[in-house]
């Protein structure tokens, strides 16, 4: 573990902490599928405890986690972020949608009320109003 310990400094320059993040998750990943590897070895040596194949099992679903996350681009540190401005966003779409809903709704139901006072207006004699 300590072979690696120089990519887990700070680094004042960006693009060679982008460098080193990667590097710390590929190193990430290469330790979790050694635990893995190791746990069904042992369950193959000594026969599959239930502790062990609970292990196998969280380490299995923590590597398939990890996999899918980075297939996502939700890897980084980032990815919160991400998230956070996609779920901002999704929230901001909704809002001018019903927005934009009401303002229809509103709109139409004007247009009926003004065709409804025409048609009173109409219908009761006041024609000369209407006609100007």
């Amino acid at each position: 573990m300590r072979v690696f310990c120089f990519l887990f400094q700070e680094d004042p320059h960006p693009s060679l902490s982008r460098k080193r993040e990667r590097a710390r998750e590929e190193v990430e990943n290469i330790m979790a599928s050694d635990v893995l590897a190791r746990l069904i070895a042992q369950a193959e040596g000594e026969g599959a405890t239930l502790l062990t194949l609970r292990a196998i099992a969280e380490e299995a679903g923590e590597t398939a986690v990890q996999r899918a996350m980075e297939r996502l681009g939700l890897a980084d540190r980032d990815a919160h972020k991400d998230l956070s401005e996609l779920r901002t966003l999704l929230q901001a779409w909704r809002d001018a949608k019903a927005s934009a809903r009401n303002a229809v709704v509103g709109w139409i139901v004007r247009v009926i009320l003004a065709g409804l006072l025409v048609l009173l207006a109409w219908r009761f004699g006041f024609s000369g109003v209407l006609s100007g």
